[in-house]
């Protein structure tokens, strides 16, 4: 394994002894608590689909008489657009434009508009999210099976063409400079699941549930008319800290648990990096969960406001009010915002303290 300093990376030195590796393809760290349902939700036709798709086990549930329909051309328009936006699909859209050495191509419209929105997020959040980081990524073996510590050296030298401000898209001609690449990764789940969920909305469908991994979309409640109960992971633990009652909404989680390595000292890197180090953001929190009314709005903050910390995050909230959001600090304190501060309850025998963010 490499070694190299690396300023800003967060270690929990010796932690090892405690953290069991809760990754799986097949396991997603928002768990869902389907409640027992009425003799409505009996009388309503339900249907199921689990896939494989964006590198994420997604499972879907819809309740309708078009419910078989609708999630079979949902998922048809995941695996399509999935071909669209990969990075290690020769095929793709994304992997033509950051291998054609700087020349422009054509894109869907799709793709487009991911692009137009994912550049948007990066400059509203100053960076905090930056589409252009693969390479560091890579470097880091955060997108292989090989992960390893880059030298400071390296990191240096990549981050010289990572500037999400490079990238040009004028109508649907995309240019991405040589020597960088592009990476949707931290919105793509996100605009899949409100894609998918128009899709089931075409077809009728009033009562949904959608599950693309850390990534969770609702549409309408619960077929009885109760809200969707969403367990919400603890980080770095088996079990979860508490459950979330959410109606027509998306919630994304992301933490530092979802992807990580340890050396052999027993430090931990995760996968989500600061753009101004190059390495794993040391922002003081463990966790970010997003509520909002679309995927991929929830899916960029996760990630942004994560990198941003606490008290950044905080004042990027109160600027906008398009979204809720709970997070857990190192400290193991819960941050929770004050639209969803009476659909959260920790789960009984937790300690963690709950602090409630007012306009």
């Amino acid at each position: 394994m490499a070694t190299g300093s690396c300023p800003g990376c967060h270690f929990y030195e010796g932690r090892n002894k405690f953290l069991k590796r809760w990754i799986s393809i097949f396991t997603a760290f928002l768990l869902l608590f389907p409640l027992a349902g009425c003799a409505d939700t009996m009388e309503l036709p339900k249907a199921e689909r689990a896939f494989l798709a964006m590198n994420t086990y997604m499972t879907f549930t819809a309740y309708g008489e078009q419910a078989e329909a609708a999630l079979e051309a949902s998922e048809q328009l995941i695996q399509k657009i999935e071909s669209l936006w990969s990075v290690t699909d020769e095929g793709s859209e994304i992997y033509r434009a950051n291998h054609s050495g700087g020349q422009s191509i054509s894109v869907s419209e799709e793709t487009a508009e991911l692009i137009v929105f994912a550049l948007e997020m990066a400059q509203k959040t100053g960076g905090a999210l930056e589409p252009t980081l693969y390479p560091v990524l890579t470097a880091w073996g955060f997108t292989t099976d090989s992960k390893q510590i880059p030298s400071q050296e390296q990191i240096t030298e990549l981050l010289q063409n990572v500037d999400y401000s490079r990238i040009r898209l004028e109508q649907a001609i995309l240019t991405v400079p040589n020597g960088m690449q592009l990476d949707l990764g931290a919105v793509g789940k996100g605009y899949a699941a409100d894609l998918a969920m128009e899709v089931l909305k075409e077809h009728g469908i009033e009562s949904a549930i959608l599950s693309l991994g850390g990534n969770i979309q609702a549409i309408g409640s619960r077929p009885d008319g109760s809200d969707w109960r969403l367990g919400i992971r603890a980080p770095w633990e088996d079990g979860n800290l508490g459950v979330l009652e959410i109606s027509d909404a998306a919630v994304v989680t992301s933490g530092g648990y979802e992807n990580y390595f340890e050396d052999q000292a027993g430090n931990v890197y995760w996968h989500i990096l600061d753009p101004s180090t190059g390495c794993p953001a040391d922002s003081g929190l463990q966790s970010v969960t997003i509520i909002g009314k679309e995927g991929k709005l929830c899916d960029a903050l996760s990630t942004a406001l994560f990198v941003m910390g606490a008290e950044k995050a905080e004042a990027y909230w109160r600027e906008n009010s398009n979204f809720d959001m709970l997070m857990v600090t190192d400290q193991h304190e819960i941050i929770l915002t004050e639209g969803i501060a009476d659909r959260f309850s920790l789960r009984d025998g937790r300690t963690e303290t709950i602090r409630v963010l007012k306009k």
